[in-house]
């Protein structure tokens, strides 16, 4: 990126540049924090297995007789960068002996490609500062300082994606709209004074000049169309962020004497021919992956329509059936505005809403004076927040990240009142005591901007601490686990992992060569199959009395195969260590009938499951071995009354301990009980 004019001592840029360090910074740390499974499963999940030949999980949207998802962006944005690091992997494993297929590389590696992407955010912002005359220094800080570029743009989304390709284009857009604004202002001058002049030597001149000013219909037609095609590609619903934006670009000069709806037409045209090559592009790509087209079909020359996919349009037809969408989850018509939207940017996020209810209000009272033009730099940033907002509103299923592409508008239109106040001036036409009141200790420049900036300061350390490191941190620590367990087994042992309340393993992160691909034994070239050595149970947010029938019942069949085939066993059960204390009673209070223990391998923290929120009043192990027949150091929180003093360090201490502990994801080792 480059800036000008930058001044060193400027605070606000040297604090984007310590906040952008850290962005690079918190991958390498790296982040532990698992937002949602689509951030593996609909990316590096997919690819490791495909790239490395990897024991992975290919979730429904990749099935090839109905696929949803297109692999033209994941194709050149991760398969290829993969290939060239494994490609570099064999010399630096030969050479150097360091590894670069491991848990650690197959995480970081994707999300310093997200990281470098994400600052197509900040250039575009800063572009479209600079082209409007706009004060970017802090603007950039307040993106920079955002949790959502600290943390979802730096993980393996689509939406990531998605959101870097919606600034892109509302830059292009942008300066379409001033290179617009400037050429036809230039020309309807000219032509004035063509038309005032009175010598021909004059309208000779001022001809030139007017046939000398640059072409601006068609500014950017081709970008902005591959631009589109890659974002429906990437994620159909960049429809809904992209339209309000292309619509903009279409209507420029609309109203002037310069520019009819010819030239609308025209450009309605040009822009769907100049989006054919790289839709062509997509659908060949993403028809090759998905073995709809073949190479030999290519050269006999045997190509029909069934030998091509779009996926977009498959996308579009799952989704549009509100029976579908409803099996992710079904949440209130007001959740992205009420909950998302102050969720991903708390203060301007509110900030906001509220702007959007004062402009209702405004054209509810006739006050149309007031409210921006529908072509002007606003109207293009509040199309740009707004009508995906409500769009996407009225789909059942809204998870926040959805929304995270209109990040940079909503920083442009309202970053600046976090540092200026809420109201530069009094905003009441009727003054009153309460309106003065509320005008000089809420609203006015010189009380508003010091606790909003703090409110936006907190809120976004505390979410990126959450999202980044805590929420369900355990899951990538576990699969590393294994990764090396899996090393160091004997060859002859089987394990078998069951977890409950916490979000999917990727497995691509253990690191297993696939039992699906086909090999060939280059001695007498009988083809076979690898044996499947490590087995996932996954049983989501099971109750625990179920959890234990399914352990009861998953040994019973491992000791069954010990016995039948000689085959050794390890079985391992991961739930977050805020459920050990209900596990261990299920444990305990069976009889000694039932001939299966638990005991604790490791915890790793930190690790919070929502679907198993941390109990602050209870009993909880404090001890390492939670074995059920060494259960009596426990952590009574609620029941005080046997204690001379309650309030004391050490009881403070203990229980602070016990509450702590629940902040893990706890490995089990599930044995056989031999009966003495």
């Amino acid at each position: 990126m480059q800036f000008q004019s930058i001044k060193p001592k400027d605070p606000s840029l040297v604090s984007y540049f310590i906040l952008s360090f850290l962005r690079i910074v918190l991958v390498f740390v790296p982040q532990l924090g698992y937002i949602h499974p689509d951030e593996f499963f609909q990316s590096v999940e997919v690819v490791a297995g495909d790239e490395y030949g990897l024991e992975v999980t290919r979730t429904w949207e990749f099935n090839t007789t109905f696929p949803i998802r297109s692999m033209a962006i994941t194709y050149f944005g991760l398969k290829v960068p993969f290939s060239l690091l494994r490609f570099a992997s064999m010399y630096s494993n030969y050479y150097l002996g360091i590894n670069l297929r491991g848990s650690y590389v197959t995480l970081v590696f994707p999300r310093l490609l997200m990281v470098a992407l994400s600052f197509v955010n900040d250039w575009s912002l800063y572009r479209i500062c600079r082209s409007y005359g706009l004060q970017y220094q802090f603007r950039l800080l307040t993106l920079a300082s955002s949790y959502v570029m600290l943390v979802y743009a730096t993980h393996t989304f689509s939406n990531s994606i998605e959101m870097a390709l919606c600034s892109l284009l509302l830059y292009t857009v942008s300066d379409c709209m001033i290179h617009s604004n400037t050429v036809i202002y230039q020309r309807e001058f000219l032509e004035e004074k063509y038309r005032k002049a009175q010598r021909t030597v004059e309208k000779v001149r001022f001809y030139k000049l007017k046939m000398s000013l640059p072409s601006h219909s068609l500014n950017r037609c081709v970008l902005m169309a591959t631009l589109c095609v890659a974002g429906v590609f990437n994620r159909p619903t960049f429809l809904l962020f992209g339209m309000p934006l292309v619509f903009h670009w279409l209507l420029r000069g609309m109203g002037t004497k310069t520019v009819s709806f010819a030239d609308f037409n025209l450009r309605i045209m040009i822009f769907v021919l100049s989006a054919i090559p790289s839709l062509v592009l997509f659908i060949v790509i993403d028809s090759i992956y998905y073995g709809y087209l073949t190479m030999a079909e290519i050269e006999r020359q045997e190509i029909g329509i069934n030998n091509f996919v779009v996926t977009p349009v498959n996308f579009i037809r799952y989704n549009i059936i509100a029976e579908n969408t409803a099996q992710h989850g079904v949440h209130p018509l007001y959740t992205h505005v009420l909950v998302n939207v102050p969720l991903l940017y708390n203060v301007l996020g509110v900030l906001a809403i509220f702007s959007l209810l004062s402009m209702i209000y405004r054209f509810a009272t006739n006050d149309y004076t007031s409210l921006p033009r529908a072509q002007s730099f606003v109207g293009l940033m509040l199309s740009a927040i707004f009508f995906p907002i409500i769009s996407l509103s009225l789909i059942n299923h809204q998870e926040a990240r959805f929304l995270i592409p209109i990040t940079v508008p909503l920083v442009l239109l309202h970053a600046p009142k976090l540092q200026v106040g809420l109201s530069s001036s009094y905003p009441f036409k009727v003054p009153s005591r309460f309106k003065d009141f509320l005008y000089h200790n809420l609203l006015c420049p010189a009380v508003s901007p010091k606790y909003l900036l703090k409110i936006w300061y907190t809120a976004n350390v505390i979410l990126t601490l959450f999202y980044g490191f805590l929420h369900q941190g355990g899951v990538y620590q576990l699969a590393e686990y294994f990764s090396r367990q899996v090393d160091v087994r004997s060859s002859n042992v089987h394990i078998h992992l069951v977890t409950s309340h916490i979000y999917s393993v990727p497995q691509c992160f253990v690191g297993l060569p696939s039992t699906e691909t086909l090999l060939v034994n280059p001695d007498n070239g009988q083809k076979y199959r690898r044996t499947k050595q490590f087995f996932l149970y996954e049983y989501g947010s099971l109750e625990l009395e179920q959890l234990y029938r399914k352990l009861k019942l998953l040994v019973d069949v491992c000791e069954m195969r010990s016995i039948s085939a000689n085959q050794r066993y390890r079985l391992y059960l991961a739930i977050p260590s805020s459920l050990s204390e209900r596990l261990n009673d299920i444990f305990q209070n069976r009889s000694t009938a039932a001939l299966i223990k638990h005991s604790q391998v490791r915890v790793f923290y930190p690790h919070l499951s929502i679907e198993a929120m941390p109990q602050v009043f209870g009993q909880h192990p404090c001890g390492i071995n939670t074995d059920v027949d060494e259960l009596d150091d426990t952590c009574p929180i609620y029941a005080l009354e046997d204690e001379q003093n309650p309030f004391s360090v050490g009881r403070l201490l203990k229980q602070f301990s016990s509450v702590a502990h629940q902040f893990g994801l706890i490995l089990y080792r599930i044995e056989v009980r031999r009966i003495k």
